[in-house]
């Protein structure tokens, strides 16, 4: 009955919120201006509405660690699909998702249209070179106008949860641009949606932010020895988490 009710009533109503907040996101690209700012108080509410539709209670450590005003490069671990929403409900900074290039070509649901107007950065995986020039051009971006990123250094999701190595991305990007790099451990989430699977299951959430590791006075090359602090740093945060849970 439970899985039932998942993928009739909780899957479908996800997919309703997704393209009625995205709809309202293609109307504000098409009249608005500026719109990046308002779109990101529009997935905001979208964010907070499918955490709510899938009964998903989100805790949050960390967030005073944080100044209302950026910038900083975050970096988390990646194991579902709701990592999204449950980060946007959670960084109360203004960010900006790195995200692959294919994503910003998805037409269901307005999602592609979305992360353009909204100013996400696409990557493109496929091309190392225009992927640092990429990188480059977003790291003069923060420095301007002071606008956070947000990484997911492992590349990929962790279907059992677990940390797997980082790309130096978020490194060279706290490097170029002299921003914090902000580890970020989620928790929980391989349960809530696990890999594979439509089913989203109600239950609780984690998110613990890390205090902010300061990344001037480096150079490039330090990016590999900060990636690995950034990385043991959130380690340690998610092993934590799981004792403190298991007392």
């Amino acid at each position: 009955m439970a899985k039932l009710w998942r993928l009739v009533v909780v899957l479908p109503l996800i997919l309703l919120s997704t393209a009625a907040f995205g709809l309202v996101s293609a109307v504000i690209a098409v009249f608005g201006t500026r719109t990046a700012p308002v779109q990101i108080t529009v997935a905001r509410a979208w964010a907070r509405s499918v955490l709510w539709i899938g009964g998903i209670k989100l805790e949050i450590e960390g967030q005073e660690k944080l100044q209302p005003v950026g910038p900083y490069v975050f970096t988390a671990n990646h194991v579902s699909y709701m990592d999204t929403p449950v980060i946007l409900a959670s960084i109360p900074v203004q960010f900006r998702f790195l995200a692959k290039e294919e994503l910003f070509k998805f037409p269901w649901l307005f999602i592609g249209w979305h992360l353009k107007t909204a100013g996400h950065i696409p990557v493109p995986r496929d091309d190392p070179r225009a992927a640092v020039r990429t990188l480059s051009h977003t790291a003069k971006l923060i420095e301007s106008d002071r606008t956070s990123l947000f990484f997911f250094s492992e590349g990929g999701r962790s279907a059992d949860g677990s940390l797997s190595e980082f790309k130096e991305g978020a490194a060279y990007m706290a490097i170029k641009s002299g921003a914090p790099l902000v580890p970020v451990a989620l928790l929980g989430l391989h349960k809530i949606l696990p890999m594979g699977s439509m089913e989203v299951h109600r239950g609780h959430v984690r998110v613990r932010i890390g205090d902010p590791i300061p990344a001037q006075g480096h150079t490039l090359k330090d990016r590999g020895a900060l990636t690995e602090r950034a990385r043991e740093e959130l380690a340690g945060m998610l092993n934590e988490t799981t004792n403190a849970t298991k007392g």
